[in-house]
């Protein structure tokens, strides 16, 4: 059967249904004493419980299809009293009962409890996720403010079974119930954020302030309506909705970072009304945070001597120092527009812009080997200073800048009083731009240094002094890069919500599609300068401009680093100068790496929603997704002198087209008011790293080794199972407990092969990403939290909030020289074991104090082609700290530390006593104000 006559039949079918019926529909909004919107409130008619539904994100609820008659509405909240009223429906009537406000009080035995502020946020996101009909967590705005958070990221590893990978001391990329990144979604308001990533499509979540957004929704188990591309689950970022009334609120703060022991600031600021009788509703909001940061490393790439039984030695040892301003800011305006009676238009936008203005020093001791005449190591020496121009942008330091906005027009009708249609476009871009990075390298060649095999987590390398004799380290080469990606989407989707029957057995039809059109470039350049004749420029680092960089605060081991070429003489030279400068391009640098691609989703769905009594809710359907790539690359070929080629080098292009049809069912059984057991039966996909796609060709003829890229893979696919048990507890507790199955195949590896014969010229080293066999992941995630209210005294105002995640993952079928010398059961990268969170907090009317610990154990991060040279991601555990005071209702003081522990980054290479990096960055303090102004 043709696409159109699908359509024309589902047509005829939604037009005989809305011509046929004339309904009543009932509608309102729910707000409480803050004039701030409900989301997740039960609300229903005292007999007809089966026809009832949940409020929206701005606290809208909608009852279509509703008999003539007198009833009595309930509305019920978890630590919010009970609200009902009388309604008289009239037959084809559309009552709007405007806003409905609920009281934070909730009964405790004989006890009437005033729900704090502090606790409020805990209300919401516990309401949502328990009327809920799919797997989910969400957390509030409200709840962020309870923890130091000052990223997504940072407000994301509060979820149970969520991982973070840090950078520079704040969480990046989200890793959901032990996936790598790459294999879940992040949204705003349901729609897909594009990455400013080359070769991954994991997407930042250190761009995005945290104070940015109303509530953080982190699916499990996806829906037919929901993108398909969540393997792990999918993050949706709710944008703030416009208040009820005049509301103004902000945030002004002050830090200290103990590494850089430079200040940070930061502000933000939220304004919302609604206008022209209510028609009109705006709420604009802005983020601004200035952090001075850094960080203290040291990195080794491990071998094994051959000549000397095995013993462990670092091929390369380096040791850095960052210097780090990330300033990043942040916008968002969002208006809907009422045309009638449940009709309305909407606007929603985000901008954010996040500058990393970096320099990096670096002692490197390279190309170590073992000399069996002199039964002496030796190496080359190297002191690397990286900046870039002086001046804006640059100010001396690498410029990395990262932009994203989001746009968003949409409607929400109500047709007949019976058909919900929604529909929406959206334009979003992603770039990430660094424009003359520098680099200057200086080098000493032949020196002999000392290895200590006994100590490998913290290296004793050194050169007997020679590290530090800068009268003979000789100039190298200056570089200057240029680089930039953007990835641009856009989007559109069509929604229909249509009641199927009156019975006592609530149905609904849901049906819909999307089209999803993305391009991706990346367009980078690499030249390499060294004096032009005549020219007489520094010779040796000693005649430079030096800086030490070794701070008095050094955190990483036992080890300085020393003097560098300033970052101010670096930033001082004009390449451009050819009486000074004389520049070679390098398109062996970046060339490859160069792409344009153009891919093209178009997805549609049918979904039933079927009540069985109050106590059944079951979900299920089909969604179909066709996606089209058209990928250009580049073949580049270096002769055997490592040259460049020219003549054999060029252009190379690619393409694919695939359909995947994804079935799923989701079942929820209300044991009782407060008590449910959850299923989900999902499929769902996860498509290749962008990079991995790109037909380009890297072929090293010195070396004699070949890369190339992949436009055949497949989208890895996934079979998903999750039986999850929750507990509402009255005094906002929670107790919760599940397991999931996720069975995967066409999981993507690195394929390494030696000895490849490709167009008759047989290779030493073959590298593609491929498609693997099957993996499969399974897990355990459990939940607590409560007000320790049983407790004598002062003691009860404490709380306590906890969870953990088990996971383990097997992968087969990948045929490749990494698989040499591995156990059967050998991980997916990315699976993380163990994750665990907890806090104790001790609140009252006016203040609030928290304490907040987070682990994560260790786990593959990245096969080697073979297993000793797997890297890993060492475990983490993060103890941060605030408080809070009210001044009164309107002001509120707090404090904030980040990082008390001073966890590193770590790296290790096969075995946990092998560093590959470690890196620290040193406990964060904030000061502030918060305020908090309503009409």
């Amino acid at each position: 059967m043709s696409k159109q006559l699908i359509t024309f039949f589902l047509l005829f079918f939604i037009t005989q249904v809305v011509m046929g019926q004339s309904t009543t529909s009932v509608s309102g909004y729910i707000i409480d004493e803050d004039n701030l919107s409900l989301a997740g409130a039960s609300v229903y008619f005292k007999g007809l419980e089966n026809r009832g539904t949940i409020s929206a994100t701005d606290g809208k609820f909608l009852m279509v299809n509703i008999p003539a008659g007198d009833y009595q509405l309930h509305i019920s909240y978890l630590g919010f009293e009970t609200f009902e009223k009388n309604v008289e429906l009239i037959e084809g009537q559309n009552l709007d009962l405007g806003n409905i406000i609920l009281k934070g009080n909730f009964i405790l035995g004989d006890e009437v409890v005033i729900l704090g502020s502090s606790q409020r946020g805990q209300a919401k996101s516990l309401s949502q996720q328990k009327n809920s009909g799919n797997i989910i967590n969400v957390i509030s705005s409200d709840q962020v403010g309870k923890f130091p958070d000052a990223n997504i990221g940072d407000a994301m590893k509060r979820v149970p079974g969520i991982t973070m990978q840090y950078d520079m001391g704040e969480a990046r990329f989200g890793l959901i119930r032990g996936t790598p990144a790459e294999l879940s979604s992040v949204t705003i308001n349901g729609e897909r954020v594009p990455s400013a990533e080359g070769e991954t499509r994991a997407v930042q979540l250190d761009l995005i302030p945290a104070d940015m957004i109303q509530s953080i929704e982190v699916s499990k188990a996806v829906t037919p309506d929901m993108d398909a591309d969540a393997i792990g689950g999918s993050a949706n970022l709710v944008l703030r909705s416009a208040p009820v009334d005049t509301r103004i609120s902000g945030t002004l703060g002050v830090g200290y970072n103990a590494l850089s022991e430079l200040p940070v600031y930061n502000g933000g600021i939220v304004i919302g009304d609604r206008l022209f009788n209510d028609k009109l509703g705006i709420v604009v909001s802005g983020s601004y945070q200035n952090n001075q940061l850094g960080a203290h490393n040291y990195e080794a790439e491990w071998s094994k001597n051959e000549d000397k039984e095995n013993e462990l030695y670092p091929e390369a040892f380096e040791i850095r120092k960052y210097d780090v301003q990330r300033i990043r800011q942040s916008v968002s305006a969002n208006l809907d527009y009422k045309l009638g009676d449940n009709s309305k238009i909407f606007f929603t936008s985000m901008y954010n812009h996040r500058d990393d203005k970096e320099n990096r020093f670096k002692l490197k001791y390279d190309d170590i080997e073992y000399d069996t005449e002199s039964g002496t190591y030796t190496s080359k020496l190297k002191r690397e200073s990286k900046g870039g121009t002086n001046g804006k942008p640059n100010d001396s330091r690498r410029l990395e800048r990262q932009q994203a906005y989001n746009f968003t027009l949409g409607g929400d009708h109500l047709i007949k009083n019976l058909v919900k249609l929604t529909w929406s476009g959206t334009l979003a871009k992603a770039s990430e731009e660094r424009p003359n990075e520098r680099y200057s390298v200086w080098e000493q060649k032949g020196v002999t240094i000392m290895n200590d095999p006994t100590n490998t987590r913290t290296p004793n390398i050194n050169a007997y002094g020679a590290e530090y004799d800068y009268a003979n380290f000789e100039f190298k080469e200056y570089t200057e890069e240029f680089q930039y990606t953007e990835e641009m989407d856009k989007n559109a989707r069509l929604d229909l919500e249509i009641p199927l029957n009156e019975s006592k057995n609530k149905s609904i039809l849901k049906v819909g599609g999307r089209y999803r059109g993305k391009e991706k470039m990346r367009n980078n350049s690499f030249i390499e300068y060294d004096y032009a004749d005549g020219f007489v420029g520094p010779q040796t680092l000693a005649e430079t401009d030096l800086s030490n960089e070794t701070p008095n605060n050094w955190m990483a081991g036992d080890y300085k680093v020393g003097n560098f070429q300033s970052k101010n003489q670096l930033g001082a030279y004009d390449f451009t100068n050819t009486s000074q400068f004389v520049g070679e391009d390098k398109p062996d640098e970046y060339l490859a790496g160069n792409y344009n691609a153009n891919e093209n989703i178009t997805a549609g769905y049918a979904m039933i929603k079927q009540s069985i009594g109050t106590k059944w809710l079951f979900i299920a359907g089909v969604r179909v997704e066709n996606t089209r790539v058209n990928y250009t690359g580049n073949k580049v070929v270096l002769d055997e002198n490592g040259d460049y080629d020219p003549t054999t080098s060029g252009i190379t292009k690619g393409e694919n087209n695939y359909t995947n049809i994804l079935p799923s069912l989701h079942a929820r059984y209300n044991l009782s008011e407060n008590s449910i057991l959850r299923f989900a039966y999902t499929n769902t996909l996860a498509r290749p790293r962008y990079y991995d796609l790109v037909p380009y060709q890297e072929i090293n003829r010195e070396d004699n080794e070949i890369a190339v890229g992949n436009p055949e893979l497949k989208a890895t696919v996934a079979q998903n199972f999750d039986l999850m048990f929750e507990h509402y507890m009255k005094n906002l507790g929670l107790v919760s407990g599940g397991v999931y199955y996720k069975s995967m195949s066409n999981f993507i590896y690195d394929f390494y092969e030696r000895d490849v014969e490709v167009n008759g010229n047989v290779y030493d080293l073959y590298k593609q990403a491929r498609n693997g066999d099957n993996a499969y992941l399974y897990g355990v995630e459990i939940a607590f939290q409560r007000q320790l209210d049983f407790l004598p005294g002062v003691l009860k105002n404490l709380s306590f909030y906890g969870n953990y995640t088990y996971s383990v993952s097997e992968m087969s079928g990948f045929d490749s020289e990494n698989g040499e010398g591995r156990s059967e059961a050998t991980p997916l990268p990315g699976t993380v074991p163990h994750t665990f969170n907890t806090s104790l907090s001790y609140g009252t009317d006016k203040l609030s104090v928290r304490v907040s610990f987070h682990y994560t154990s260790s786990y593959i991060d990245e096969l080697g082609d073979e297993a000793f040279y797997d890297r890993y991601y060492d475990n983490q555990m993060f103890l941060d700290a605030n408080a809070s005071y009210f001044i009164n209702d309107k002001f509120s003081v707090f404090a904030e530390a980040n990082n008390l522990l001073n966890t590193p980054l770590r790296y290790y290479q096969g075995a946990s006593d092998l560093t590959m990096q470690a890196e620290y960055y040193g406990p964060r303090y904030n000061l502030g104000l918060k305020f908090d102004l309503m009409k």
